[in-house]
């Protein structure tokens, strides 16, 4: 008799096993309308779209029969999967090879609890690097830079890289930084950044990357959570013809930091010249040092920090429903075996691609998709400093020809962006070396996932439409080109090691065509271990909603051929150009304005953003409504969060629903927000319920 491991492994393969019933060439499912790539264009919601079979005869993964031979042993014996795929790095010293990994996902059972490769001795810095210098990789590209003005570039080989890598983390070390301590970065898309992140890994230091768009605010708060030994940063980036002065940015963090008591006694700066020269930047004696005038005087080769798999490898700071950003804890081993593994095979990685990410390393896409997976594969990675529509809207396009960019990785939001802009500033420019597409950061609608393919990739690039999260570490479930036909808008089928399930309100299980709450059973090498100073906000958030599964707070619907399809957030976050922004935190930002007595927070749907923000807000006795005060307000949210949290609507409210226990309905605000009116349901439960005909009389007001 099956076990009911055996059982529950073999109801999940169940789904992935209908992919691999789906036919290998077009045409042979009445229902469907089959697309193969290079021949005709996707355009019915019920298209598949199949690979070449040039294309597939090349993959690593060529076909639903490959792929459903290494799923399989991934989840009936991860512990022999991933221990294979591992010994292809280099290890000081290897894991327990009786125990690969140890788990607990069950709340009941006691303390959550995920470990992979614990004893095993490596460095992430030296596998990036070192290794591939090491196989012959020396003198090979591992960066280009693009400047914000067309014209301004630069490069570094694998042996270039090491080298300035090994410069600051002498520089570092020379400065009291060791194993276990935390460096902030604040920097903008230049080659310091990717060179900051991999020299703090060198030493065993953690590294918090904050995107260089965030307010003072909270970058103060990010220093008063993890309290860094020091802060690098530059003095200002252009951003198109935008000057911004991160330099300003990070002294009023610190000095807010410092009377609320964490002093940061160290602040290395670059000079970004092409923004702004050192004469104009301001400076604090005795804590701020220019990086050019120190670092390059440091020896070119650094000794690495040989660490635990299981040691900190970075804290990146994601928004959550509290209002407190959450401190998500990477560790080193299982984080580089998954990273490495998910973009070789989800790219279908080759030595001879240029591969462009357009994400920013302030996010988890720029650490596990710009710098760590590249670099573990020896990729040649493409850096760009500015915005994708600078000076014109062809200006990504222009880049993919110049670098001759095979891999193309980008956001939803900037696929509707550029669709806009309209199709000549894509065909005016080559771009046949472009081979896959990827998209990342939130569901991407069917129209523009067709236009994505169609026009952008001329109906020959495959897409890998990746869903993950920064708490995932890398991809869970995405395509794999070659492998199987897609469906626009669906992310299809599970990685490697990864078993999603979809459950319902009771935490069932639900087989077959349903839709419900995505979670993930038994733990993946690449899973975040913990938030930083609150295990048990970790365990709340992430795992008590659920026992014996990691909920991932999103929604998702499978289709009768197993494809899975992400229906966005169902908790309280925002997901806003692939930026995860609690509402609490701009609920929070908004009453800080002395004229604001309260205010409830909504996502609603954006044509470019995906989801836009939509604020409700009640003003304190005896203020009137104004068209500047509605402006003040945004101004607070920009400057207490970031520019990118700015309400797109500031909703005028009396006052908000509320049932009679005092808790906001937020259901009916969502339906206020989205004009569906014919669809707020019963309202009677609300303490007063003349509040919904009160905001819907305010709607365009």
């Amino acid at each position: 008799m099956a076990s009911s491991k055996n059982l529950a492994t073999n109801n999940h393969l169940r789904h992935v096993e209908s992919m691999a019933r789906l036919p290998s060439g077009a045409g042979r499912i009445p229902e469907l309308n089959a697309v193969i790539l290079g021949e005709s264009l996707a355009s019915e919601e019920n298209d598949l779209v199949f690979p070449s079979d040039h294309f597939s005869k090349q993959a690593l993964i060529s076909s639903p029969q490959k792929y459903l031979e290494m799923y399989k042993r991934s989840i009936q014996d991860p512990a022999a999967f991933w221990s294979d795929i591992a010994s292809n790095f280099y290890w000081k010293k290897k894991w327990d090879q009786q125990q690969v990994y140890s788990q607990n996902l069950d709340v009941t059972k006691g303390d959550i609890s995920i470990q992979w490769f614990k004893g095993g001795i490596t460095n992430i810095c030296y596998n990036c690097l070192d290794a591939n210098i090491q196989s012959g990789n020396g003198d090979k590209i591992a960066l280009y830079w693009e400047g914000n003005e067309p014209g301004v570039d630069g490069s570094l080989t694998y042996t270039q890289l090491l080298h300035r890598v090994c410069q600051l983390a002498n520089f570092l070390k020379d400065h009291g930084i060791q194993k276990g301590d935390t460096a902030i970065i604040y920097l903008p898309m230049i080659m310091e950044l990717p060179i900051t992140m991999l020299a703090c890994a060198r030493i065993g230091a953690l590294h918090s990357v904050v995107f260089a768009g965030y307010s003072a605010e909270s970058l103060h708060q990010r220093v008063m959570d993890c309290r860094p030994k020091i802060v690098i940063t530059c003095n200002a980036v252009m951003r198109g013809k935008k000057i911004i002065d991160l330099k300003n940015i990070v002294d009023a963090a610190l000095s807010e930091s410092s009377q609320n008591g964490i002093s940061v006694d160290l602040c290395l700066t670059f000079e970004n010249e092409s923004a702004m020269n050192k004469e104009a930047t301001k400076w604090q004696k005795g804590r701020d040092i220019w990086w050019q005038d120190v670092v390059p005087k440091y020896s070119t080769t650094c000794d690495v920090e040989w660490v635990d798999a299981e040691d900190p490898l970075f804290l990146l700071y994601t928004s959550g429903s509290t209002g407190k950003p959450k401190g998500v804890l990477h560790t080193t081993g299982g984080y580089m075996i998954f990273t490495a593994t998910t973009f070789k095979y989800a790219f279908d990685y080759k030595d001879s691609d240029i591969y462009w990410c357009t994400a920013d390393c302030g996010w988890i896409t720029g650490h596990s998709y710009v710098t760590y997976g590249p670099l573990f594969n020896g990729a040649t990675v493409v850096l760009y400093e500015g915005v994708p529509n600078y000076p014109d809207a062809g200006r990504c396009w222009e880049i993919v020809d110049k670098y001759k960019v095979t891999i193309f990785y980008t956001a939803p939001t900037l696929v509707r962006s550029l669709m806009r802009d309209g199709n000549e500033y894509v065909t005016r420019y080559s771009r046949k070396s472009l081979r896959v597409l990827g998209s990342v950061g939130e569901p991407i609608n069917p129209s523009a996932w067709r236009w994505f393919f169609n026009v952008v990739g001329d109906s020959r690039c495959p897409i890998s439409d990746t869903w993950w999260q920064t708490e995932t570490g890398g991809f869970m479930i995405t395509p794999l080109p070659g492998a199987w036909p897609q469906k626009p808008g669906s992310a299809t089928f599970p990685f490697f090691g990864v078993q999603p399930v979809i459950v319902d309100e009771k935490g069932n299980e639900i087989d077959g065509e349903c839709s419900g709450y995505l979670c993930v059973k038994s733990s993946w090498p690449g899973a975040f271990r913990t938030l930083y100073g609150d295990h048990e906000r970790y365990e709340t958030t992430y795992f008590k909603a659920f026992p014996g599964y990691y909920f991932s707070g999103d929604g998702c619907s499978r289709d009768k051929d197993g494809y899975h399809w992400l229906t966005g957030r169902v908790d309280d976050v925002i997901n806003v150009s692939g930026h995860r922004i609690g509402t609490a935190e701009v609920e929070s930002a908004l009453v800080s304005h002395p004229h604001c007595a309260e205010a409830a927070v909504v996502g609603v749907e954006h044509e470019v953003k995906g989801q836009g923000i939509y604020a409700f807000v009640t003003l304190v006795d005896g203020v009137p409504y104004s068209e500047d005060l509605r402006k003040n307000l945004v101004l607070v949210v920009r400057n207490q969060i970031g520019a990118f949290a700015a309400p797109d609507r500031i909703h005028w409210a009396p006052s908000l629903p509320k049932t009679r226990s005092g808790k906001i309905m937020r259901r009916i605000l969502r339906k206020i927000a989205s004009r569906q009116l014919d669809e707020l349901g019963d309202i009677s439960t609300l303490a007063d319920p003349s509040v919904v005909d009160q905001l819907i009389v305010l709607t365009d007001s």
